[in-house]
């Protein structure tokens, strides 16, 4: 599988394509949920196993995916969402889902004039503390913010806020990791 770097790459002409098809249609917020339905799905252990495999049956597995994404995202088109998956598999880029689901949320959170924020951080943001924060933020990109916390002990302490293509990291872990770049030099 390709890197992430790579992959969104990749994903972007896809995630246009899709975001293009679904604002005529005014479906964009099914194709959202049929997106990251089939992102989840792909990303399943057991299906990723399957992808590429030579024994996978590419069109049964397909149908398999259309299936499931059908059931969460219930109106969305499977044919149109067959044909896409379709692609995808023929240009070996099913792998790719996840980051497809993420560009088209970034599109659509353009033209919504909404930017999504993902905060990461040692310990858990009070819902007081996250309120300043997109406050904060508002003022900084002049959109609407809509902000996602994860909880990753991993960082020691501090926080790293990620906006599109803006990251901005004040954890620890990336203070020492500074300091014995540094001190390696």
């Amino acid at each position: 599988m390709a890197n992430s770097g790579n992959n969104s790459a990749i994903a972007r002409p896809y995630a246009q394509a899709i975001f293009e098809h679904a604002q005529q249609a005014g479906q964009l917020v099914l194709w959202s949920d049929a997106l990251h339905a089939a992102g989840t799905v792909v990303s399943d252990s057991r299906v990723d196993a399957l992808i590429g495999a030579p024994a996978t049956d590419n069109g049964k597995l397909n149908e398999l995916i259309a299936d499931i994404v059908g059931k969460a995202s219930a109106g969305i088109d499977t044919a149109q969402l067959t044909n896409l998956l379709k692609l995808l598999t023929e240009n070996g880029r099913l792998n790719v889902l996840p980051d497809i689901a993420s560009g088209y949320d970034s599109l659509k959170a353009e033209i919504e004039n909404r930017v999504e924020v993902t905060l990461v951080a040692a310990s858990p943001v009070d819902d007081a503390q996250q309120a300043k924060i997109v406050d904060a933020l508002k003022k900084r990109f002049g959109r609407d913010v809509s902000l996602t916390f994860e909880l990753d002990e991993s960082l020691i302490g501090g926080a790293r806020l990620q906006a599109d293509d803006l990251v901005i990291d004040g954890s620890v872990s990336t203070g020492l990791e500074k300091l014995a770049t540094t001190l390696a030099n």
